[in-house]
């Protein structure tokens, strides 16, 4: 199982960091599914493309070098509210027929890696090696 945890994590990490870089540059040109970009508000772009680095980041970093490895479930539950946002967006926008099945599947896979690390293979912190504390000489 935390192999299958590793991957998705590194899947959707590396997913998540995409998608939140598209949001500041949208290019032209994006095939019809993702056409909706090109709806959004400047700010909506803004805060949908740093959520998704920051939660991207999450997933990967603090499991990469254990350090602060409580981040990973939390950034994981943090993209599931992100997927959650968009699709009641897509909805108002009455896009949520083409965009819904995906925006469901990607959220439900967020709250499983949230449990899978929280619950059933949390990460590790590294151990930090403590020096021997000196005899204190008066």
């Amino acid at each position: 199982m935390n192999i299958v945890l590793w991957a998705m994590q590194w899947l959707f990490g590396i997913y998540w960091l995409a998608i939140g870089v598209v949001h500041f540059i949208v290019p032209p040109g994006l095939p019809a599914p993702m056409s909706w970009m090109y709806e959004l508000s400047p700010e909506l772009h803004a805060i949908s493309g740093t959520l998704e680095i920051l939660g991207g980041l999450g997933l990967l970093l603090p499991a990469l070098f254990k350090r602060a490895v409580f981040l990973v479930p939390l950034a994981a539950l943090g993209l599931a509210g992100v997927m959650g946002a968009a699709m009641i967006w897509h909805v108002q926008h009455e896009s949520f027929a083409q965009t819904g099945p995906l925006n469901i599947t990607i959220a439900a896979i967020m709250l499983f890696i949230a449990w899978g690390r929280w619950k059933l293979r949390p990460h590790t912190p590294r151990v930090q090696a403590t020096a021997p504390e000196s005899p204190v000489t008066a």
